[in-house]
C-alpha cells in the first residue's frame, strides 16, 4: 500500500529487527528473545510462513519430509500432527498459525509491512528502515530473512499486459485462487511450481500446454498420508533424525554414500540406485554416491538410471526424447530436482500437450493466449512458473544502502561479496540468514534457520558480552571467502549448469555460484573457526 508523503510516519525503535518471517525468520525472532534481546520482526505478508504464505498456487507443496521440515524443538513437534509426508501449503500456514500461537509470536510481529529502503546513519549508530506501512524502524542491528526464493522473475513476454484472462507467476498466485475445471491452461516453465500447477490442471483442465525450456529431471516424491498412529511412530524417531542433520550435506537426516559410483559392481550400483528410488523424496539426489557430482563418468550412471526410469511412463517416443534425453542436458543433480507425483503420465492423456521451447520459442503473448514462432495456442489462464532472482534477488530488492553510499544491488552487481555469508562490507550491523554464499538452496532450510541460526546469534551474544555495538567485515576477509568458494566449486560439476544455484537464470546476472558448496557440516566447521579467533574478517567498535 503506497504511503502518502505529506503523512507523518511514526518511529519503532529496537536493538534487533527482523526481515521476513519464514522459517529464519522466525527462529531469529524466539530465539533473540529467549536470550534477552529487544527485537521485533517485520513481514511484508499477510501471514508468517515465508514461501508459504506466498505460495499458494494449484498443488503447492513441500519437498522435504515433514519430519525433518519442522522446527527442533520438543515443545512444538510434540503438540503438532502432520497429515501428509510432503504437507500442502494449506497445512504449511497452519503449522505457522500453530507455532504464533504456541510462542506468542505476534506481538512483536509487523504483518503487511515491506521494507522498502535502509540505512545506517553513522552519527546515530543504527539503521533507519523505510516501509510502505505507516510505521519506519530504527535498529542497532538488523537481520535480512529474505529467503532465496523471494523475487519471483518474469521473463520479457511481448504483450503479456494484453492477455485477456489472468496471468500470474506462481509466486504471487492470488489468494483465493483461480479455478482451472474446463479452461485452456498454459503453463510456462517446467521447475518445482510448474510441474505441481501442470498436475493438478491436467487432472480438469479442458487442454493443458506445458512450455518447456530444459528437461526437469524430477524425482518420485513417495507421498504417503499419515494417521495419528504413523505420528506417534514419527515422533518416537524424531530426536534422532533432528540429531543426524548436522552431519548431512544438506541438513537432512542423510547423507552421500561415501563410496564411489565407479568402484561398486554394477549389479551393486543398480540395486542402490533401486532402493534410493524406491524411497522416495530426495534420496536419489542426496543420498547417492558423493562422487556424481565430481566425477562425469560416475555422474553419468545415476543419469542412465534416471532416464530409465522415466521413459518407462512415457508412451510417446518422441515425447520421452524431449523429456528425458538420450544425452543429459546437464549433469544429474547439479540444478535442484523437483518432486513429481504424477507429472510424466500427464503426457499420456489427449488433452495435455508438450512445447519444446528449444525448437519453438514464444514468439509474443496474444490476448487469446501464445504465439509461437510456428503456432498459436488459445488459452484461459497463464502461469508463470518462470522461477525467481534467487538468493540475492531478497536482498537487492530492498534499496540497501552501504557506509561508502553504494546499494548493495550496485555492490553485488559483479559478484556477491559476503564474509561467512553473515555479513558484507560496508553494511555494518547488517546479518543475513539463508542467503548468499551461506549453505542456502542446497540446504534444507528448517536446518539452515536453526544451525546458521545460532552462528547469528552467538555472533550478536558476544557483541553484547564484549561491550561493542557495532562490527562490520574487513574486505580482504570477504574476498578470501569469495575466492573460496569459487575454488570450491570449480572442483565440482556445478558450474556446467546454467541453474539458478549459479544465477544463469537471470539475464545480466554473474554467473557465480551463489552458495557454500562443502555442505552443512563444512560451513559450520569455518564458521567456529573464524569465532574461536575472535570472529576473524570482522572489525568490532
Amino acid at each position: 500500500m503506497a504511503v502518502n508523503l505529506q503523512e507523518k510516519k511514526s518511529i519503532k525503535n529496537c536493538e534487533i529487527l527482523i526481515v521476513g518471517a519464514g522459517f529464519s525468520g522466525v527462529y531469529q525472532l524466539f530465539r533473540l528473545r529467549e536470550e534477552g534481546f529487544d527485537v521485533h520482526l517485520v513481514e511484508a505478508g499477510a501471514g508468517l510462513g515465508g514461501i508459504w504464505h506466498w505460495n499458494c498456487y494449484p498443488g503447492a507443496r513441500v519437498d522435504t519430509h515433514c519430519q525433518i521440515y519442522q522446527f527442533s524443538r520438543k515443545d512444538l513437534w510434540e503438540g503438532w500432527n502432520w497429515s501428509e509426508r510432503f504437507p500442502g501449503w494449506s497445512e504449511m500456514r497452519d503449522y505457522f498459525d500453530y507455532v504464533d500461537e504456541k510462542l506468542e509470536l505476534s506481538k512483536d510481529v509487523s504483518l503487511n509491512t515491506r521494507v522498502e529502503a535502509a540505512r545506517f546513519d553513522e552519527a546515530q549508530g543504527c539503521w533507519i528502515l523505510e516501509t510502505d506501512s505507516d510505521t519506519d524502524f530504527e535498529a542497532t542491528y538488523i537481520i535480512v530473512c529474505a529467503g532465496f526464493a523471494s523475487k519471483p522473475y518474469i521473463p520479457d513476454l511481448p504483450g503479456l499486459e494484453k492477455f485477456s484472462g489472468p496471468a500470474h507467476h506462481t509466486a504471487l498466485w492470488p489468494q483465493d485462487g483461480i479455478d482451472f475445471t474446463g479452461k485452456k491452461i498454459g503453463v510456462i516453465g517446467t521447475g518445482a511450481s510448474g510441474i505441481q500447477v501442470a498436475q493438478e490442471a491436467s487432472k480438469v483442465a479442458s487442454e493443458l500446454v506445458v512450455f518447456q525450456r530444459t528437461p526437469n529431471m524430477f524425482l518420485p516424491m513417495g507421498q504417503e498420508r499419515y494417521s495419528e498412529e504413523d505420528n506417534v511412530k514419527m515422533k518416537s524417531e524424531l530426536p534422532a533424525h533432528f540429531e543426524a542433520r548436522k552431519e548431512s550435506f544438506g541438513g537432512f537426516d542423510f547423507t552421500f554414500d561415501p563410496k564411489s559410483a565407479l568402484e561398486v559392481s554394477e549389479a551393486e550400483r543398480e540395486e542402490t540406485y533401486e532402493r534410493l528410488w524406491e524411497a522416495g523424496g530426495f534420496k536419489f539426489w542426496l543420498g547417492v554416491y558423493g562422487d556424481i557430482y565430481t566425477d562425469e563418468t560416475a555422474n553419468r550412471t545415476a543419469y542412465e538410471f534416471w532416464k530409465k526410469k522415466t521413459r518407462e511412463r512415457i508412451d510417446n517416443p518422441k515425447l520421452a526424447e524431449i523429456l528425458a534425453p538420450s544425452d543429459p542436458p546437464h549433469p544429474y543433480g547439479v540444478k535442484r530436482p523437483s518432486l513429481e507425483q504424477w507429472f510424466f503420465e500427464i503426457f499420456n492423456q489427449g488433452n495435455v500437450e508438450l512445447v519444446n521451447l528449444r525448437e519453438e520459442r514464444i514468439d509474443r503473448v496474444l490476448p487469446h493466449g501464445i504465439k509461437t514462432i510456428k503456432r498459436e495456442f488459445n488459452l484461459d489462464v497463464i502461469a508463470l512458473a518462470t522461477g525467481f532472482d534467487a538468493v540475492t534477488g531478497g536482498l537487492t530488492s530492498i534499496n540497501l544502502i552501504g557506509t561508502d553510499g553504494v546499494p548493495l544491488k550496485e555492490k553485488w552487481s559483479k559478484g556477491v561479496r559476503t564474509h561467512l555469508g553473515l555479513a558484507t562490507a560496508n553494511f555494518p550491523n547488517m546479518l543475513m540468514s539463508y542467503g548468499p554464499q551461506a549453505p542456502t538452496g542446497f540446504c534444507n532450510g528448517p536446518s539452515s534457520a536453526e544451525y546458521q541460526g545460532e552462528c547469528i546469534i552467538d555472533m550478536l551474544k558476544h557483541l553484547r558480552s564484549s561491550g561493542f555495538s557495532k562490527f562490520d567485515v574487513m574486505p580482504e576477509y570477504e574476498e578470501k571467502w569469495r575466492n573460496h568458494i569459487i575454488d570450491i566449486a570449480s572442483k565440482t560439476l556445478f558450474p556446467k549448469a546454467n541453474s539458478w544455484y549459479m544465477g544463469a537464470n537471470i539475464p545480466g546476472k554473474t554467473k557465480e555460484i551463489l552458495m557454500y558448496p562443502a555442505g552443512l557440516p563444512s560451513y559450520l566447521e569455518e564458521v567456529k573457526e573464524a569465532a574461536s579467533k575472535n570472529y576473524e574478517g570482522f572489525e568490532f567498535s
